[in-house]
C-alpha cells in the first residue's frame, strides 16, 4: 500500500490549504485514510480520518469545524481541506491507511508528510 501526500505550503493566517492522499482505488476501498500531523519534539496529532466503510469521518477536537476529510474514487485521492488556518496549525501533515472498515486503530501504512506554514 503507498500513499502520497502533497499539497503543503506556506499559507497566511485565515487562509485555506488542500492536501491530497494519491493512493489506489482499493486502499480506498478497504483502508480508512487517516490525516496526522507532527511538529518537531512535539507527539504526533490524528486530525481527521475517514472510513473505508459508508465513509464516515471523524476529527480531532482541536480541528472540528475548520478540516474535512473526504474521498474521490474518481481521483483515487483522499483530501484534507484545511479552513481558518491559523499558526498553530504548523504542521508536517501525514496520510496513512488503517486496514479495515472504520477509524480508530492503528494505521498500516504512511505516506511521506508534506509541509504546512502558517505565517504572515
Amino acid at each position: 500500500v503507498q500513499l502520497q501526500a502533497s499539497g503543503g505550503g506556506l499559507v497566511q493566517p485565515g487562509g485555506s490549504l488542500r492536501l491530497s492522499c494519491a493512493v489506489s482505488r482499493s486502499t480506498l476501498l478497504n483502508y480508512a485514510i487517516g490525516w496526522f500531523r507532527q511538529v518537531p519534539g512535539k507527539e504526533r496529532e490524528a486530525v481527521a480520518c475517514i472510513s473505508s466503510y459508508e465513509s464516515s469521518t471523524i476529527y480531532g477536537h482541536s480541528v472540528k469545524g475548520r478540516f474535512t476529510v473526504s474521498k474521490d474514487f474518481a481521483k483515487n485521492t483522499a483530501y484534507l481541506q484545511i479552513h481558518s488556518l491559523k499558526p498553530e496549525d504548523t504542521a508536517v501533515y501525514y496520510c496513512a491507511a488503517e486496514l479495515g472498515p472504520l477509524c480508530g486503530g492503528i494505521a498500516d501504512f504512511w505516506g511521506q508528510g508534506t509541509q504546512v506554514t502558517v505565517s504572515s
